[in-house]
């Protein structure tokens, strides 16, 4: 391994370890709560490697990254930890870089997109663990009483949503740009007319031409033509989308897989297609993904990177992907998947994975922009909205928040 070639490494590489692993709950119950998962890897794991002892504490989403950073804080950080960012703690240097952790064979896995999201100035320090892409999910039912068939530009999307509103549909399309996740709804947008939150050298430009007719073109012919129901965007969550849509009141909404469990939990027959784009589909749809980091502060690298190495075999990213309805990050769990009749319901969200565009996680600004995006981009598409002002507004704030770093 790159790890053991590369020497010892602190205080930890002698006589027994703990590691300390503080990681995400993606369970929705306490039977399929990932401490479970987590307690029987590491109970593997000790099994093959004795001498290595592996703690796991599991937190909710809504805790997890506060906690991990309140020990960093105590100077008392985890060997490692599985949470929503990294970039912070990178350009802290509190971190170890990936190849000094991993065995050649695990870094090259990762899928590329993944591992380059993973990086700062160019040197990676998060490793995916969990991903996700967006697909539009349209109502079936409701598409097939009405004689449509699913968009593939938003020229198609906004007759569809037109038709729909004319029969009597609650929501026809849902855009919620809402403070839970408006940053998500909108870089799906913003993709799907050619633009995005940086330019091609990773810079903010949040105020393209590009960006502001996108946000244009939502307020003149979904917003202003009543086609987004009867809640304004900005005050409308993902989560409250999602039940509508569960409800049988949404016509089409971006969503993610987790949406699938819960439509067909309420009977609601779906279907999904790639996000329609300016004048067919979209070049380049969002992904998502979570972080493994590992802390220096303790020396653990040879055994930290023995137990990652472990972690991310194929079986062990496969189980976890399986278990709560993620995309495997490593190629090898993804080409297995693919050619399993199992893992079917995810073969669409995995086909756009090579193509996926991220958050820029790397940048450490990248927490205050996603904060204000949610703050003011609902404004956007108000009725007296200014798109081009109120992209301008973020624009500036980012290109402050970057020149700050």
């Amino acid at each position: 391994m790159a790890a053991a070639l590369a020497g010892c490494g602190g205080p930890g590489d002698s006589g027994d370890v703990t590691l300390k692993l503080v990681a995400a709950d993606y369970g929705d119950s306490k039977a399929n709560s990932s401490q479970k998962y987590w307690d029987e890897l590491a109970e593997k794991f000790e099994a093959k490697n004795p001498g290595i002892k592996v703690d796991v504490d599991v937190y909710s989403w809504t805790d997890v990254d506060r906690k991990v950073k309140e020990m960093v804080k105590a100077g008392d950080a985890p060997d490692m930890a599985q949470i929503g960012a990294y970039a912070d703690y990178a350009a802290q240097d509190k971190l170890y870089r990936t190849e000094d952790l991993v065995s050649i064979s695990t870094q090259a896995d990762f899928m590329a997109p993944l591992s380059e999201a993973g990086e700062v100035k160019r040197v990676q320090y998060g490793m995916p663990f969990a991903s996700s892409t967006r697909l539009l999910f349209y109502n079936e039912k409701i598409f097939k009483d009405a004689g449509l068939t699913p968009p593939q530009s938003w020229t198609d999307l906004a007759a569809d949503a037109k038709a729909l509103k004319a029969r009597g549909v609650k929501i026809p399309y849902a855009l919620p740009l809402g403070k839970e996740e408006a940053q998500a709804e909108t870089m799906q947008w913003l993709l799907s007319g050619g633009g995005g939150y940086t330019d091609n050298v990773g810079t903010y430009d949040i105020d393209s031409t590009q960006n502001v007719k996108t946000f244009t073109w939502l307020k003149d012919e979904l917003v202003g033509k009543g086609l987004t129901g009867p809640t304004p965007p900005g005050k409308l969550d993902r989560a409250e989308a999602f039940a509508a849509f569960t409800r049988g009141d949404v016509g089409m909404l971006n969503g993610h897989p987790t949406l699938m469990q819960m439509a067909a939990k309420k009977g609601v027959k779906y279907g999904m297609v790639p996000m329609p784009g300016v004048n067919g589909k979209a070049q380049a749809t969002m992904g998502v993904a979570d972080w493994m980091m590992a802390f220096k502060q303790k020396g653990h690298r040879e055994e930290i990177g023995k137990f990652l190495d472990f972690a991310y075999s194929t079986k062990n990213v496969l189980d976890f992907s399986r278990e709560y309805d993620l995309l495997p990050v490593t190629t090898s769990a993804a080409q297995e998947m693919t050619g399993n009749k199992n893992d079917k319901a995810l073969a669409e969200f995995l086909d756009e994975l090579p193509t996926s565009q991220l958050y820029p996680v790397g940048k450490t600004s990248w927490a205050q922009v996603s904060v204000d995006v949610k703050k003011y981009i609902g404004k956007t598409v108000d009725e007296n909205g200014n798109p081009a002002s109120i992209l301008g507004q973020i624009q500036t704030k980012a290109a402050t928040e970057e020149n700050a770093e």
